[in-house]
């Protein structure tokens, strides 16, 4: 019999997991990942958290499974809170859960999973593995909800990881899995789906900055894109590429945060006409289908997990940088983002946005 650790949130998609697997003969047992730190005095254990400990026992206990917690909050702080923090405080916008799977759940947990005896570690993405044509690759490719579909957030795997994870979910639209839920009579069939970062209490990043960091940002000027001083900023975590709110300046038109110049650390602002791209840099690139990076690639290309593909060019500059070029102007590029390439629903691999390039009108 197959032995599978299921990560299990408490949240319905990882204890809908489960159950498929467990009703699919497989020796199922869950585990929950300790990772908020004390020092967050909101329990990432509330109603609709990522990670609530309480009910993913229960569930666990309703499908006879045995289920374990593993303290990794020194490994969450060190590794994926550090980061938001360096990044926001930078000037750029981080996506924790890209870093907190890559790091956590496919790393320390798929470990973990291994030193159980575990053939896999299944999780309640909704994305889809394949083998390539000849046999030697794992493909990530998008789940079938392409409303829900998480295949973004896992570009970063590699082939190890990816041969041994499983997602019970690609195949399913949300509402299936509702059903399932209840078909399993899992105390967690009606709970909501999680909508703010697990450790940020609110989903107030600025306020979680201030607190954990007792010198988030300096203040420093605020400058329209012809070059004028318009105003003073209160530190540059407090922005973000396409801002428009909460700028503290009054002008006879909107404006919008452009560009964040960390090294001068300074704002730029400008009209809504100044906010479009037309290429960035990508560092730090994983390819799935292929070992080594292609000369050229064309993709479509997400610049934000909720954003629009958009046709573009990718030229490799090294193993792990790349020039992208789009095919039409893309809205509001924010450093610190990934882009994850695409060719229809494979994903081709990703990196995290160095810088954009801005189309300048004025």
């Amino acid at each position: 019999m197959t032995k599978v650790m299921v990560a299990m949130s408490g949240g319905v998609d990882s204890s809908v997991t489960a159950a498929i697997l467990d009703e699919k003969g497989f020796d199922v047992i869950g585990a929950t990942m300790k990772i908020v730190p004390d020092f967050v005095k909101e329990s990432h254990e509330q109603e609709g958290s990522c990670c609530a400990i309480s009910d993913a026992k229960k569930v666990a206990a309703a499908l006879n499974i045995p289920h374990y917690s593993f303290n990794f909050k020194k490994e969450f702080s060190e590794r994926v809170i550090n980061n938001f923090v360096k990044e926001y405080t930078s000037g750029r916008t981080p996506n924790p859960c890209v870093v907190c799977n890559e790091e956590l759940k496919f790393f320390e947990l798929l470990r973990r999973s291994r030193e159980a005896g575990c053939q896999y570690l299944a999780t309640g993405h909704y994305a889809l593995k394949a083998k390539s044509n000849s046999g030697d690759r794992i493909l990530l490719k998008k789940g079938k909800s392409l409303d829900k579909d998480q295949s973004y957030m896992l570009y970063r795997l590699d082939q190890k990881q990816l041969k041994r994870s499983l997602f019970p979910l690609g195949n399913y639209e949300k509402g299936q899995v509702r059903e399932l839920a209840q078909k399993f009579d899992l105390p967690v069939s009606d709970k909501p789906d999680s909508q703010e970062i697990c450790f940020v209490p609110d989903d107030d990043y600025k306020k979680f900055l201030e607190r954990y960091f007792s010198e988030p940002g300096k203040t420093g000027p605020i400058y329209y894109v012809d070059g004028e001083k318009i105003g003073e900023h209160e530190g540059l975590y407090n922005y973000t590429i396409g801002q428009r709110r909460g700028l503290g300046i009054s002008l006879d038109h909107p404006v919008y945060v452009v560009e964040i110049d960390s090294d001068n650390n300074a704002l730029i602002v400008g009209p809504r006409s100044e906010l479009n791209f037309k290429g960035l840099k990508v560092k730090k690139l994983n390819w799935i289908p292929f070992q080594k990076p292609p000369q050229y690639l064309k993709a479509d290309l997400k610049v934000r997990y909720n954003a629009d593909p958009v046709k573009s060019i990718i030229e490799p500059v090294s193993s792990d940088q790349a020039i992208v070029f789009f095919q039409e102007p893309v809205r509001a590029v924010a450093p610190g983002q990934s882009a994850v390439f695409y060719r229809e629903d494979l994903v081709v691999g990703g990196g995290l946005i160095e810088k954009g390039f801005r189309i300048k009108k004025i």
